[in-house]
């Protein structure tokens, strides 16, 4: 079977889902390092987003999707459970994640330190300290969740889990994002515990600041 490419970037959120994907299933698999908006993006993607992969003569883009072909079309242990409540609540999760958590956290938060809007580049305060009580809501909904088993959903690490994890490296790196993580117990030992897989130790995108894309 042709190798699976994966193009976008390692900095980006959506695209270490996918690579974690690959990871968890021991797929084969190339990325393709491309800044947002790279024609390479934009052969696949209408909006030029990322991730996007090619298999083959087949191309696909939007994380999500990408994530359940891989899923579907690759043998080894299933990442959306195949017990229909479950794989509902895992589709629920990741939903969450994608609309409400990956806002909140990555494209405000984490970008008024990585892209601010201030004149001298320092990190926007104003972003920063408005984004807070949203910030210490959803970590404490997310610390809820995982409290029962130390997964999103189910008793297995999945899907759900695969695209908040990576969301999650980002917060404990800065000082607001960290101490709202510590503060939740449940949420911290799930990160801590998960943090050790080897897809996530494989996928740890390089340090500095993260370029300004906002992948899907």
């Amino acid at each position: 079977m042709a190798e699976v490419e994966i193009i976008g970037s390692s900095r980006s959120t959506y695209t270490r889902v996918a690579r974690m994907v690959c990871e968890e299933k021991d797929v084969g698999y190339a990325l393709t390092e491309v800044e947002l908006g790279a024609p390479e993006l934009l052969a696949i993607h209408p909006f030029g987003k990322m991730p996007v992969l090619r298999h083959g003569d087949f191309a696909l883009c939007e994380s999500k999707a990408i994530a359940t072909y891989l899923d579907r079309v690759f043998p080894g242990r299933q990442l959306m459970p195949p017990d229909p409540r479950l794989a509902a609540l895992t589709e629920q999760w990741v939903s969450i994640t994608n609309t409400v958590i990956d806002r909140t956290l990555i494209r405000t938060y984490l970008l008024a330190y990585a892209a601010p809007q201030t004149a001298d580049g320092t990190p926007d305060r104003s972003v920063i300290d408005a984004v807070m009580p949203a910030m210490r809501e959803q970590l404490k909904a997310l610390d809820k969740a995982v409290a029962a088993t130390g997964h999103l959903v189910g008793d297995r690490f999945g899907l759900a889990d695969i695209n908040l994890m990576p969301i999650l490296f980002y917060m404990q790196l800065l000082p607001e994002s960290a101490a709202a993580l510590a503060d939740a117990a449940h949420l911290a030992a799930y990160y801590k515990r998960h943090a050790a897989r080897p897809s996530f130790t494989r996928t740890v995108p390089p340090l500095g600041p993260p370029r300004r894309a906002k992948a899907n």
